[in-house]
């Protein structure tokens, strides 16, 4: 059995710089990644951190590699105490120049196999990457589309 590998491609009107921005910056992240403030701005061998609405960590991941504004990878292993105690999975970020916009993919993979995790960001993901566009197309991200038990470890019921 192979291993999961979860893949996303979006077109996003917007510079690469800015995407970049978007994906690193704390102040800009809670705006369209439903209240979470990602840190993800240092080079390799720094943290990218998050921290849930209610002030809580949920990220401390090492940063892979970072080459701004082309690449990023991070490693991904929630905080929450409820989540299955798996080992690190890898998240990178490709942005490329495309006309007058970029090519986002996102590739989350290096799951073990069985991963209780993959599932639960084969739907995060979408939402979280389609509220990007949103925010950095229109000035707004996405309502959360989280369930009571996402909302919960959100810190929000």
């Amino acid at each position: 059995m192979s291993k999961p590998a979860f893949v996303y491609v979006t077109y996003i009107a917007a510079s690469p710089e800015r995407v970049w921005e978007a994906l690193t910056k704390p102040d800009v992240s809670e705006k369209y990644w439903f209240g979470y403030r990602v840190q993800a701005d240092g080079k390799a061998g720094q943290r990218m951190t998050a921290f849930n609405p209610a002030g809580r960590k949920a990220h401390d991941d090492p940063i892979i590699e970072s080459d701004p504004p082309r690449r990023l990878v991070y490693g991904w292993k929630p905080l929450y105490k409820d989540l299955p105690d798996e080992r690190p999975s890898r998240v990178t970020f490709l942005l490329e120049p495309f006309k007058d916009q970029t090519r986002l993919t996102v590739t989350h993979d290096e799951f073990d196999e069985g991963s209780k995790i993959f599932p639960m960001i084969s739907k995060g993901w979408p939402a979280v990457l389609s509220s990007l566009k949103s925010y950095l197309e229109m000035g707004r991200g996405l309502e959360p589309s989280w369930d009571d038990e996402q909302r919960k470890r959100a810190g929000e019921a």
